[in-house]
């Protein structure tokens, strides 16, 4: 029998559409995720707490088929990953309709100046104009990474006239190549950053593309941290060299208490929570995995499978 270690919650998803020659075992807490990660040739190891996951990766000495509802995967220990021959199946395209929504639901926000009007209401001040007036018909959004959530958000985007252009390896179909779009940052007044973690995205917002952006635009980070130069960041935020910062990650998270970024009124920071905004995000990842059994079984690679080389 192949042992899988599951997730408790997505225990009524599979558990009776599991193949006979898997054995699953479930967990409820990070106890019981820690002791049975080494029995585990199936891990899917998903909980909220990150530094967990990583721990039962370390612990999967037996570990062959990794199952993730992220589409990053960096927060694993990748060497061991690679040393150990470790398959990762992502969950690319899973999240993207939560986060695209989420994403809407934060830049109306900013547009309008609601985070304003919610604290008004907390004090039981009316309001006699509005905090924000910024209309997102006719503004214009770059999307750095346009993959299944930058393609997502593109589609929502549409609904409320705002024209999008994407960024992808190939510059296909309209879109910019990864040596084209600093030198068209100043047109835009979004800045979505939604492209994968590697060593070629890396702090590919500084102190230059933050200067090149529109003293009106908006950072928009859906990505990773670690591709914004935080410091640069905070020192364009303070000085209000560009509009606001829409943050939903953060290097690192959580953010620490005392960070510069919680005490500025244009820094947005939601938390890494946009994917989480959903109730099917274990059914997606359950779906993907059912229909990867039968591949893992054949000794064929499961899909989509993390690439080492390209870091995604």
């Amino acid at each position: 029998m192949t042992i899988a270690v599951i997730p408790a919650p997505a225990r009524v998803l599979v558990e009776a559409r599991l193949p006979d020659w898997i054995e699953p075992h479930y967990f409820s807490t990070m106890d019981e995720l820690l002791a049975l990660a080494p029995l585990a040739e199936i891990g899917w190891f998903d909980t909220v707490y990150v530094p967990y996951m990583a721990e039962a990766v370390r612990l999967g000495a037996k570990l062959r088929w990794l199952v993730t509802a992220g589409a990053g995967v960096d927060f694993f220990p990748l060497d061991i990953v690679q040393e150990r021959g470790i398959v990762i199946t992502k969950g690319t395209g899973i999240n993207a309709p939560p986060i695209a929504e989420y994403l809407v639901m934060a830049m109306l926000a900013i547009a309008k100046g609601y985070r304003e009007v919610v604290r008004a209401q907390d004090r039981r001040e009316w309001l006699w104009d509005s905090p924000g007036k910024r209309q997102m018909a006719g503004t214009r959004a770059l999307i750095v990474g346009y993959g299944a959530i930058g393609r997502e958000l593109a589609k929502r985007l549409a609904g409320w006239d705002v024209e999008v252009v994407g960024v992808t390896r190939s510059g296909s179909d309209g879109t910019l190549r990864p040596d084209q779009w600093r030198a068209r940052l100043g047109e835009f007044d979004w800045v979505v950053l939604a492209a994968p973690s590697t060593a070629e995205t890396g702090r590919m917002i500084g102190a230059a593309e933050l200067a090149a952006m529109k003293p009106e635009a908006v950072l928009v980070n859906v990505a990773r941290g670690t591709l914004v130069d935080q410091d640069a960041l905070v020192a364009a935020l303070s000085e209000k060299r560009i509009a606001a910062a829409l943050l939903d990650v953060t290097d690192p998270e959580p953010l620490p208490e005392d960070h510069p970024l919680w005490m500025l009124e244009n820094a947005h920071i939601t938390m890494h929570l946009s994917g989480r905004a959903q109730t099917a995000m274990y059914r997606g990842v359950a779906e993907r995995f059912l229909a990867n059994c039968d591949r893992y079984r054949r000794g064929e690679v499961p899909e989509p499978v993390y690439d080492h080389a390209k870091g995604y």
